[in-house]
């Protein structure tokens, strides 16, 4: 407590640089650039483990068979620079986890990288008409005033609200609480299924949302686990997993207790290990994850990770081949709770209406 006290001259100090930048971009002192074709962010306050990967997955979902889509990131902890557009034999280290994860996913999406996102997307509008994107989506870049977003999605985790947090480095806002105001619709991500509407209701009075803002609860749906490498592998479902089977649950994301306690539910002999978000396993790991692997007695023990996770272990050339018969990544999907999907969708369909034009038409 002494500590995290310490730190609060340093959030200041960021917290008015923040500030400060932002202003320049209010004041057009910064440009900020707008596209003629449909650009939709999406972003949140907190550093991290709010779910817009699979935010962003839902949009591609919902979109990918009436337009073209293209997602564009950073590329986070990629070992490449510049602008990289992806394909089919694109690397985690060229394109980074989650857009590897997106492209090996939806191959027929147009997928992106770049620090410089106005550079990108103007990269991505020179592609030939074929391929030019009808849609763009924004991954993480709610804090990147460079570009005018024609509509902006802000997540925030159940489990820490923003408005609940502190300033960097004394909490894990970005930015302050005011960046809200930026947000066409806030969706509540990783709630708990035990959440009632009344539950909502005290929520949306705490966050002030403006009039024109929507506020959305979601919650994450585990699917059956997929082999990493398919070809090894047996199919296998969650409900078939026995109590007393022994699972080794390796993590490598900025929340792994929902996860955790997902599989625990289906077994009583879980050993979890965590590494850090887009944790780069190095040799030394996989010893270390090997030697608990080999403390499993029982012939059906599995080993589970998420699916950014398995996209790293997927390219390491230090996964001996004996994890190849039993490693499985849990994929999950976003669902919108109180059967308000289809009002977000309408939202999103509609925005887009007067600016792309349907292939399917």
């Amino acid at each position: 407590m002494v500590f995290r006290f310490l730190l609060y001259p340093f959030a200041l100090l960021y917290g008015a640089g923040v500030w400060g930048r932002n202003l320049l971009f209010d004041c057009k002192i910064l440009s900020s650039e707008r596209f003629p074709v449909p650009v939709i962010c999406v972003g949140n306050l907190e550093a991290g483990g709010t779910g817009k990967t699979p935010m962003i997955e839902y949009l591609i979902r919902l979109l990918k068979d009436k337009y073209r889509i293209a997602t564009l990131s950073r590329g986070y902890k990629r070992k490449s620079k510049g602008y990289v557009l992806a394909d089919k034999d694109s690397t985690p280290a060229l394109i980074g986890d989650e857009s590897y994860q997106i492209k090996r996913r939806y191959p027929d999406v147009t997928v992106a990288v770049d620090k410089n996102r106005c550079r990108a997307i103007h990269n991505l509008l020179k592609l030939p008409e074929d391929v030019r994107p009808q849609v763009i989506l924004l991954d993480d870049a709610l804090q990147h005033l460079s570009v005018q977003p024609s509509f902006s999605i802000l997540m925030t985790n159940y489990n820490r609200l923003y408005y609940k947090d502190k300033l960097l480095p004394v909490g894990r806002l970005r930015e302050s609480k005011r960046g809200v105001r930026r947000a066409n619709i806030v969706v509540v991500g990783k709630c708990s299924r035990s959440l009632t509407p009344t539950d909502c209701r005290v929520i949306e009075k705490e966050m002030k949302l403006s009039a024109h803002q929507e506020l959305f609860f979601s919650i994450i749906s585990y699917r059956s686990p997929e082999g990493v490498f398919p070809d090894k592998c047996s199919p296998l479902a969650l409900e078939h997993i026995r109590r007393d089977d022994e699972i080794l649950l390796l993590t490598g994301i900025a929340c792994p207790k929902p996860l955790v306690e997902k599989i625990k539910t289906y077994s009583d002999r879980v050993k979890a290990v965590s590494f850090p978000d887009h944790h780069d396993f190095t040799k030394r790991d996989i010893r270390k994850i090997h030697a608990e692997l080999l403390r499993m007695k029982s012939d059906r023990s599995l080993m589970l990770c998420t699916e950014k996770d398995a996209a790293r272990l997927r390219a390491n050339p230090h996964v001996p081949d004996e994890w190849k018969t039993r490693l499985y990544a849990v994929p999950i999907r976003m669902e919108f709770m109180f059967d308000r999907g289809k009002q977000l969708d309408g939202h999103i369909l509609r925005h887009i209406l007067p600016v792309g034009k349907s292939l399917r038409q």
